[in-house]
């Protein structure tokens, strides 16, 4: 099969998009194999990667798809969609339909400028994703009354989690190990509590509010505001006895009844989460949305995720970046509070001028809108004879009747898909049904809607009358309601005009990186092509406007897509099945591990609790363990950056009766194929233990080698990696776990969908599939692609990277090698000398390669003082020599420190990075010249970026954390 890999000009040239994804041309790759010393792409790739691992001759080519062109393509998945069958869902149950704004979708949603950034580490060159997340933040802080507010999460439930181990955390008396859960809670964010709260040791108490009881075993309360049925209550009695017993509340609200409500943090709740997925994002068959989390001051350090603070650059200026806790699990490691290291922040950022294009005033009438056609259609409901409760509501109403299946068959019939309950029955056992009202609600839907009531009664509905007569205040009778004005802060609204909304959508975007702009050579990123063709069936209403509860029946061309990817991601990976639920790939580590627990439970082996992890693995590892529930050992790397063999035969044999599983990472996070990767999963296998793999790095294995074939047992897979999802500024991600076949039974299930294996675990997401609706994007490429092209660009990722490699490795040593002086898909140069003989530390260089027009690499991990380089595929040969040029020309710069040439503190590299209004300014009183400072290279001349701010000052920012914009009043006090 290597053959099909080798240096032969007419392979790349016949495969229609391999050329368009891979950056180096056949010759490029000829020009790069023969510095390397290799004639052939097959010698270089059987040089690299053990030969105990490396299939030279797959035999599982005829298990997935024969690449194609994009027409081809995306005429066979548009094929699948219209399998879908999309009817009007008013199902709610967190999930709505919404409207986009067209300018939005255009310009945020659609434009590469957004999407194809990463996560803002470099601030500098982030400011406008930053502002956009400050401006989500300001938005959910203003919705609750709370003042803390982080740049999103990942779905409702999982925030709801977070929130309980907050709590937990937080709570101080011994022995309080029991949380209230309001029984009205939304299913999905029941489930996932289960799943959280099992290895933590707490129990869940699920009952009406009314009848809790605040023992002193209570750590805290979880409220459903509105909850499930739509009833909406005053909360401030019962937050009131919670904080005698000193438990904490959490309420899950909905962001639009918040606009009309007082806000929750006034009524002294602690915390606020839920989905802002009505604001403007497509329901996608359960996500990506973003979610939020909110709380008091106290409990600043311990939010989870991130935190998007505002500090002042070097000139000064007001600058924003990501604060405190950012990235605490790997700081902390099994310590840390939350395994979560990443966010929904394209969907925070398109909530966010969802909120900027309608202001507070907008707001107010899409909910007023809601909640009048809520309570108009219950006022003719009772007209029409049905019995429904008297309680305050919102946009939810649930019926009881005994009509109820012919109900829901009429409904389906005229194009209505309804709440059908009680939850999980199918229509024919149906005892009432349900029926959420949402922003595309409209008079004429009601009246559809009244029709169907009527003719299931054998009635027939004579028209609405005195609707305009009804007050949204008056509705909600007896329920505290927002007096004060909101959102008053002038970014919600200025820009109400599309004209003003474009520019402002185009300055903010301007502010960032992405690329649009150049390559991001971050290691264990992946920053690779993300082509339009992958991205377009995103927005086809076949798959954006399903709602995750549908009728499977109405679904198959999902349930078709999840069959496909789960299929060939499986045969890719040499494992017998894949779940898609997990959300993230922290969330995929933790799904993986309670798959590896409940099978030890199925075997009575629950004693075994131990998880072996290198020291060089990242944080999030023995983040997820400790949350799974699992006690962390850390085993020991050699000076080669490799697991010491001796150390993990030590601890395997020490810990072998209660050894649970080993989390490697491979190629190991040290960019290097691992030799005895079979001899490590052959010994821990020896101990009854599990491995798991930590897929991050797959980008240089797919098609060449795979990990369940050479031993592993668990494997997560980064979608936003490997296979081409964009990473969306810092979110969306997918991670999805592949399992061996006796862990397949366990792979995880949802209350409200049939999924996961047959002894399945919990819920780790809120949806089914778990960001279901940015699927279609892997599956592209995997469809364009086919095995030969995806095996072809795995060979161009191991040779960019040596190629790299060996270009700086004078100037910059590179730091570990594997077989054959070789790395993986990425290596670390070493810049820690520099430090002790300059001064210039690792953080000069990175501000400094901005001014020459790159994203700096993963700074000073795994190893502190270093860059991790990964170039990928994508990248063509022009830019990696671009990259190498940049490199060594700031080593030139820092050889004119050591030589005592240029000021060790008065240098461009201290100085960096150099913004437009620094070196236009009328003074310079540096030592350098303004074009040495700001063109550094010739070729910069027509393709200059800018950053937009000079370098920031993070401690100042963290002493005087300003995480959302102050009101008018606020700022005028």
């Amino acid at each position: 099969m290597l053959d099909k890999v080798s240096n032969e000009t007419s392979f790349v040239e016949s495969s229609p998009f391999l050329k368009r994804h891979l950056g180096p041309s056949s010759q490029d790759i000829d020009q790069m194999l023969k510095e390397l010393g290799h004639d052939d792409l097959e010698d270089f790739v059987k040089a690299v990667i053990p030969a105990d691992i490396l299939e030279v001759d797959p035999d599982y080519e005829d298990f997935l798809p024969v690449g194609c062109d994009e027409v081809h393509a995306l005429n066979h998945i548009r094929s699948i969609a219209e399998k879908n069958k999309v009817l009007r869902s008013l199902i709610g149950l967190g999930y709505y339909s919404t409207a986009l704004p067209a300018c939005i979708q255009r310009h945020v949603f659609e434009n590469p400028a957004w999407y194809t950034a990463y996560t803002p580490y470099q601030s500098e060159i982030a400011q406008g994703r930053l502002e956009a997340l400050f401006n989500f933040q300001t938005l959910i802080s203003e919705l609750t009354g709370l003042p803390i507010a982080n740049a999103s999460l990942l779905d409702e439930a999982t925030a709801a989690a977070e929130a309980m181990s907050l709590s937990f955390a937080a709570c101080k008396r011994n022995g309080a190990n029991r949380f209230l859960v309001d029984e009205q809670v939304l299913p999905q964010t029941l489930a996932v509590l289960r799943t959280r709260a099992e290895p933590l040791g707490v129990v869940l108490d699920v009952k009406k509010p009314t009848s809790f009881c605040y023992d002193s075993d209570i750590f805290g309360a979880f409220l459903q505001l509105p909850g499930a049925n739509g009833c909406i209550w005053d909360p401030e009695t019962l937050v009131e006895h919670c904080h005698q017993i000193g438990a904490l509340v959490t309420a899950a609200i909905d962001p639009l009844a918040q606009v009309l409500m007082r806000p929750i943090g006034d009524l002294g709740v602690d915390i606020a989460i839920g989905s802002a997925q009505r604001f403007g994002v497509p329901m996608g068959f359960g996500g990506p949305h973003a979610a939020f989390f909110a709380t008091n001051e106290v409990f600043k350090r311990q939010v989870p995720g991130r935190l998007v603070g505002q500090s002042v650059d070097a000139d000064g200026q007001p600058a924003l970046r990501l604060a405190l806790q950012t990235r605490e699990q790997h700081i902390r490691r099994d310590k840390a509070t939350s395994n979560i290291c990443t966010a929904q922040v394209l969907l925070a950022v398109i909530a966010a001028f969802y909120a900027v294009y309608h202001g507070p005033n907008g707001l107010k009438n899409i909910a007023s809108r809601i909640i009048k056609l809520r309570a108009l259609f219950q006022q003719e409901l009772i007209k029409l004879g049905y019995q429904i409760d008297d309680i305050a509501r919102f946009d939810t109403v649930e019926i009881f009747a005994e009509n109820a299946p012919d109900v829901h068959k009429i409904a389906v019939s005229r194009g209505f898909n309804l709440r059908i309950l009680p939850l999980g029955a199918d229509i024919d056992q149906a005892k009432g049904f349900g029926v959420s009202f949402d922003e595309l609600s409209t008079l004429d839907e009601l009246d559809q809607l009244l029709k169907v009531c009527a003719s299931a009664l054998g009635q027939e509905f004579d028209g609405l009358q005195n609707h305009e007569t009804l007050d949204a205040a008056a509705l909600l009778f007896g329920i505290p309601l927002r007096q004060k004005k909101w959102l008053q802060q002038s970014v919600f609204n200025k820009f109400h005009s599309e004209t003003e909304m474009l520019r402002y959508i185009y300055r903010l975007a301007r502010k960032d990186f992405s690329l649009v702009d150049g390559m991001i050579p971050l290691g264990s990123c992946t920053m690779k092509l993300n082509a339009v063709a992958e991205l377009i069936p995103v927005g086809w209403k076949s798959f954006a406007s399903m709602h995750p509860f549908a009728p499977a029946n109405q679904a198959e061309g999902y349930i078709h897509l999840f069959a496909d990817l789960e299929n060939w991601l499986a045969t890719l990976t040499g494992f017998a099945g894949v779940s898609l639920q997990p959300n993230a790939g922290s969330q995929g580590e933790f799904a993986g591990l309670l798959v590896i627990k409940e099978w030890y439970k199925s075997r009575k082996e629950q004693h075994r609790n131990i998880c072996l992890i290198p020291s060089s693995a990242h944080g999030t590892n023995p983040a997820s363990c400790v949350m799974a529930g699992f006690k962390v050992v850390p085993v020991a790397c050699d000076e080669a950056g490799n697991i010491d063999f001796n150390d993990l035969l030590s601890k395997a044999e020490t810990y072998s009766l209660s050894l649970a599983a080993l989390m490697v990472t491979y190629p190991s996070t040290h960019g290097v194929f691992e030799p005895q990767i079979r001899d490590i999963c052959d010994l821990i296998h020896k101990h009854g233990g599990q491995v798991y793999l930590d897929g991050a790095n797959l980008n240089a294995q797919v098609g060449l080698c795979r990990p369940g074939v050479y031993g592993a047992d668990v494997c997560h897979l980064n979608l936003h990696k490997t296979f081409c999802i964009p990473h969306g500024g810092g979110g969306p991600g997918v991670g999805p776990i592949a399992v061996a076949d006796h862990l397949v039974p366990f792979l995880p299930g949802h209350p409200l969908s049939f999924c996961g294996g047959q002894k399945a675990i919990g819920a780790v997401s809120a949806a089914p599939w778990g960001s279901a609706g940015i699927l279609a994007i892997s599956w592209m490429y995997l469809r364009m692609m086919g095995f030969t092209g995806l095996r072809h660009a795995s060979s161009i990722a191991l040779l960019s990277a040596n190629y790299v490699a060996q270009k700086l490795d004078s100037s910059f040593p590179v730091l570990f090698r594997g077989l054959n002086a070789l790395v993986a898909h990425e290596c670390i140069l070493d810049l820690r000398g520099f430090k002790r003989t300059t001064g210039i530390d690792v953080e000069d260089i990175a501000k400094r390669l901005m001014d020459y027009g790159f994203h700096a690499p993963t700074v000073s991990w795994p190893v502190a003082g270093t860059l991790m380089v990964e170039p990928t595929e994508s990248e063509s040969l022009d830019e990696l020599n671009r990259f190498c040029e940049a490199m060594i020309a700031i080593r030139a710069e820092v050889a004119l420190i050591e030589s005592g040439q240029m000021d060790a503190l008065n240098n461009p590299l201290k100085k960096a990075p150099h913004t437009l209004a620094a070196v236009t300014a009328d003074i310079w009183e540096r030592p350098y010249s303004r074009r040495q400072a700001a063109f550094p290279l010739s070729s910069q001349q027509e393709t200059k970026y800018w950053p937009a701010v000079s370098r920031i000052n993070n401690a100042y920012g963290d002493r005087n954390l300003i995480c959302s914009c102050p009101s008018i009043e606020d700022f005028v006090a």
